[in-house]
């Protein structure tokens, strides 16, 4: 019986093995490349970068087209345009133009983004995610640099001034590493929290995190349009220096993409810092004038004293704060000794409005600086959004569940069926049901096609051979007991039926 089990052991651990991949088989992936994985990778760094460069000729050719230019500037204004596009600083003459406007930017990354999430697939190695991460760096990078030639070489035609090669690749890298990561994230989100093995109070902190900058962002957007309808008689006057149809066609455009710059500002304004445009700035406190661009969307912008009331704007950030600290109750189990959740929340928060306040300023010509007071904005928004968070999570617990414990609706981040995946694509996908991951070579390994593979488990069919075999008890024992104690002994055979290995075991 010994024999035949280690023989088994044996047999069965060497199916097992044979089947496993082996070590370096994420190396050889990521150094293989098979036409499936090529075509898609080429739609991924192919695919946004047309599209940009698409638009951003048309618009060029219209805009020397209808200001009677000639067409000698063409590869230099589509460079320019490219190089805008993603936040690199310019130098047009002897101004400099380091507003850029933010619409663009974020269309272009949106769908890098959306092309990266079409690439994952849901049995993605890592060195799959790697092709994607590089397919979507690889296109961007490679336009750039021939735009950086092409500007170096238009820089005899045209105003424009080479801009600086480092800060030109680390825009467009940096830029497109987050949409990438973004995309990744958005259609496989569980994958990317194993691999950097955030903890729980992690992972709620970044959905809080989420929530509070688009809830933010909202109500900026929302005193933008207030703001810019209750100055709207100065609308007329931004449009006399259009000249005709085509002027006002581009003004409308430049304001519109412009418009995301002038929200992030409003932000600031909300959480008490100030919007600086050159000598003018704006806060909920004070106003102080000064020049501004002739451009509809800054009508938007207050030139008279601060209004009384003004100060109540401040809470909007307070109650974002709260309802955040409500949600992470809900989502996370942060105590009132640890709010760890609550914390990061504000911390991240901040540091992606500090990035947003960043790219959405800059210099522009003779106007000066335009953009948010940078350090104040910072404190300021994580003071409204960790102090009032904390008070809206120590009221959950006290108010709402026992202080300390789990919410009763609390699920895993985790977790397949919990709330943060139920709408995630990576579940939802129907691709996924038709997947090769569902006819891979597990179908036809050897491993389903070994001896192992005909063993039906535990069941073996056992004959028990017996007879009652009564034999004299030692005579001491008969003596020293008084009695006839003799036993029944049962002469057994023991027969293993259908297992070729086994040998006959005789137990007499």
């Amino acid at each position: 019986m010994s024999g035949s089990r280690n023989s088994l052991a044996r047999r069965t651990t060497g199916s097992r093995g044979a089947s496993e991949p082996p070590a370096d088989v994420d190396e050889a992936g990521f150094l293989s490349l098979t036409p499936e994985r090529a075509r898609v990778l080429v739609l991924v760094a192919g695919r946004p970068t047309t599209y940009a460069l698409t638009v951003i000729i048309v618009l060029a050719l219209a805009t020397l087209l209808t200001s009677g230019s000639n067409l000698a500037g063409t590869s230099g204004a589509i460079a320019a345009g490219w190089l805008g596009v993603h936040q690199v600083p310019l130098v047009i003459g002897k101004t400099s133009l380091g507003l850029l406007p933010l619409l663009p930017t974020a269309l272009v990354l949106w769908l890098a983004a959306r092309e990266c999430a079409r690439a994952v697939e849901p049995d993605c190695t890592r060195a799959d995610l790697g092709w994607i991460v590089g397919a979507a760096l690889g296109g961007p990078l490679l336009i750039t640099a021939i735009c950086l030639a092409v500007a170096e070489d238009a820089s005899g035609v045209v105003a424009l001034q080479p801009p600086n090669t480092l800060a030109a690749f680390a825009w467009v890298g940096g830029l497109y590493l987050v949409a990438a990561v973004g995309g990744i994230a958005t259609k496989n989100r569980r994958q990317v929290f194993a691999l950097l093995r955030l903890p729980e109070w992690a992972i709620s902190g970044i959905y809080g995190a989420g929530r509070a900058v688009l809830r933010l962002l909202g109500c900026a957007a929302a005193l933008t349009v207030v703001s810019f309808l209750a100055h709207i008689p100065r609308i007329g006057d931004t449009y006399q220096s259009a000249g005709n149809a085509a002027g006002v066609i581009g003004l409308t455009l430049l304001s519109l993409a412009y418009l995301p710059n002038l929200v992030v500002q409003a932000v600031g304004v909300l959480v008490g810092s100030s919007a600086q445009v050159g000598a003018a700035s704006f806060g909920v406190f004070s106003v102080v004038g000064g020049p501004i661009p002739a451009v509809p969307l800054m009508a938007a912008v207050p030139t008279g004293p601060a209004a009384g009331w003004w100060p109540v704007l401040l809470l909007i950030p307070a109650a974002i704060g709260v309802l955040g600290g409500l949600d992470l109750a809900r989502s996370s189990t942060d105590r009132i000794g640890a709010p760890w959740a609550t914390l990061s929340s504000a911390g991240l928060a901040t540091v992606a409005l500090l990035l947003l306040g960043a790219i959405a300023g800059g210099e522009l010509g003779t106007f000066g600086r335009i953009g948010l007071d940078l350090p104040v904005f910072a404190a300021v928004t994580f003071a409204w959004l960790a102090i009032p968070g904390y008070a809206g999570l120590a009221f959950s617990r006290w108010f709402l569940v026992p202080v300390g414990a789990a919410p009763a609706d609390y699920a895993d981040p985790y977790d397949e069926d919990d709330d943060y995946y139920a709408d995630d694509d990576y579940y939802a996908d129907d691709d996924y049901a038709d997947d090769d991951y569902a006819e891979n070579d597990y179908a036809e390994n050897d491993y389903f096609e070994d001896d192992y593979a005909d063993y039906d488990g535990p069941d073996l069919e056992v004959e028990l051979d017996g007879e009652l075999v009564e034999e004299q008890t030692a005579i001491g024992t008969v003596r020293a007991t008084g009695a006839d104690t003799t036993p029944d002994i049962v002469d057994a055979e023991v027969v293993e039926a259908d297992l070729p290995e086994s040998d006959r075991v005789d137990g007499s």
